[in-house]
C-alpha cells in the first residue's frame, strides 16, 4: 500500500498509540498493528484493527488518568 501523504510504501509494524477516552482519561494501547510509512511516518489502522481498538477502549473504566493496555487481537 502507498502512503496517502507522500506516496512511499507503507509496511506493517507494531506501535504504541494514545487514545483520549474521556476528559480526564488517556489510554495507551501497546503493540497495535499499523501500516506505517517508512518515509514520512504517517500511519493508518485497518478496519479490523480499529474495530478491536474500539472494543478495548469501551472497557476502559476511566477511574485512572492514564491506563496502559496491551493490544490483543
Amino acid at each position: 500500500m502507498k502512503c496517502g501523504v507522500c506516496g512511499a510504501r507503507m509496511t506493517q509494524v507494531a506501535s504504541d498509540l494514545p487514545f483520549k477516552t474521556s476528559d480526564h482519561t488517556i489510554a495507551i494501547l501497546k503493540d497495535v498493528p499499523v501500516l506505517q510509512c517508512g518515509n514520512c511516518g504517517d500511519y493508518l489502522l485497518e478496519d479490523a484493527v480499529m474495530s478491536r481498538v474500539d472494543e478495548i477502549l469501551s472497557g476502559v473504566a476511566g477511574a485512572a488518568e492514564l491506563e496502559v493496555i496491551r493490544y490483543a487481537a
